[in-house]
Order: C-alpha cells, then sequence, then structure tokens
C-alpha cells in the first residue's frame, strides 16, 4: 500500500536506514525525493529531485516512473543513469532478474558528479544531522575532487569504484556474487541513489535479513505506542 518512500529531506542515515529495513524485509517500496517545503528546508522546492526516465514527457507517465522505480534521486549535484544488472534496466520488467544461487550479478551505470576543485570548508566536520543533509560536498573522498560509487546489496556496500567529479559522465561497471535474493542498487553517499533491481534466485522471495523484519515490527509497535492513547475504541 506504500508506493515510494521520501528522500533527501531529513539525514540521509534516518532515510536509508528506514529503506533499507523495508528492503531486506521483502517490501518493494521505492524511493522519491523530496524538500518538504517549508516545513524543513524554506529557501526554495526542488532540493530532493527525483530524476525518472520518460520514453514521452507527462506527468502521468513521471508518476507511473516513481510508482515504479524507474529513477533515481538525489541533490542535483550527482546522477545515476540508465542502471542496469545483467542488462534489466530499473524500472523496467518490474526491476526483477532471475539467477541461479551463486550467479553474476553485472551492474552498469552512466555516472557524473560535480564538485569544485577544492572543498567548501563550511562542509568541514559538519554532523550528519545539520543541514544541508544530502550535498556531493558531503561524499568527497579527502584530499581529492573524487566521490565513491558504491554498489549495495541488501543493504551493504559490497564494491566501490572512485568517480572523478568534474561533471563529465562515464560509464562505470561492477561484478557480484548473489547467494540469495536480493535487493540491488548504487549511490554516491549522500548526493544520489538508485532504486532498487530485484535479483531472484530459485524463485524465492527476497529475505535478506531477520533483524531487519525484527526492527521493522519494532518500529510499528513504537508508533502504535504514540498514537493509541489518542484513539478512542468507538
Amino acid at each position: 500500500v506504500v508506493d515510494f518512500i521520501s528522500g533527501v529531506d531529513t539525514p540521509s542515515v534516518w532515510e536509508l536506514n528506514i529503506w533499507y529495513h523495508t528492503l531486506n524485509a521483502g517490501f518493494r517500496t521505492r524511493i522519491s525525493g523530496e524538500t518538504d517545503f517549508p516545513c524543513i528546508y524554506d529557501d526554495k522546492v526542488g532540493l530532493g529531485r527525483s530524476y525518472v526516465k520518460l520514453d514521452k514527457l507527462s506527468y502521468r507517465g513521471w508518476i507511473d516512473g516513481i510508482r515504479d522505480g524507474r529513477s533515481y534521486i538525489g541533490d542535483g549535484k550527482s546522477h545515476l543513469i540508465d542502471f542496469t544488472v545483467n542488462g534489466t534496466e530499473v524500472g523496467t520488467s518490474n526491476s526483477e532478474i532471475e539467477l541461479q544461487a551463486g550467479g553474476k550479478a553485472h551492474v552498469t551505470v552512466k555516472a557524473a558528479a560535480f564538485l569544485d576543485p577544492y572543498p567548501d570548508p563550511r562542509f568541514h566536520d559538519l554532523g550528519y544531522e545539520k543541514k544541508p543533509y544530502w550535498d556531493v560536498e558531503r561524499a568527497r573522498l579527502p584530499e581529492t575532487r573524487e566521490v565513491a560509487v558504491e554498489l549495495i546489496v541488501n543493504g551493504a556496500a559490497v564494491a566501490s569504484k572512485n568517480l572523478l567529479a568534474d561533471g563529465q559522465l562515464r560509464e562505470m561497471s561492477f561484478d557480484a556474487e548473489i547467494s540469495k535474493s536480493s535487493w540491488i542498487a548504487l549511490r554516491i553517499l549522500p548526493s544520489s541513489h538508485t532504486n532498487p533491481i530485484f535479483a531472484i534466485v530459485d524463485s524465492k522471495p527476497v529475505r535478506a535479513s531477520r533483524r531487519s523484519a525484527q526492527w521493522c515490527l519494532a518500529a510499528v509497535d513504537q508508533c502504535w505506542s504514540q498514537k493509541a492513547p489518542r484513539i478512542r475504541a468507538s
């Protein structure tokens, strides 16, 4: 019943923690960019962005792309375009591929990011709980003009490659061995994140983490404990 969870408008640690646990438990909730103007950021809209691949520009098509996950989110300063696993593009074919246990996932993407040649001093030792929560400057690798593009499998970074953040679009690829049904995504943390592609092994659903399922249940129980006193039985 939940099509997407919002991202980019609060600390990335909070948002991705919720989303990763949800995906690990087998739900297929997508992620979408949000500004929450003017509640969290009041300077302008569009700080949290959703980039949807469309065959034809239309609002209906954009909505469908958000629902189907044919998209990525970010701050607009880095991009992860045409993400595929074994030739299947995210948001197509139900974002699903079939594998046998131990099968290889070959991941491709066109990635770009832009950083000034020298670090912005305002971000030096800036805590993750301080605004701006998502920004490519936070992704800068120390003493470089590079960011890390990470391959995520079931919430864990299993591979990483450095990307020169000069604004140029570059083709990148990764390979990972998949032992059980899993979700696969790419990120430049905390600047951009793709929606997932689901690798189904031996026709079994994604059940990546018992702890994640327990976390989801505890979160619902905690929410209910706060709401229940204000709800009459009638």
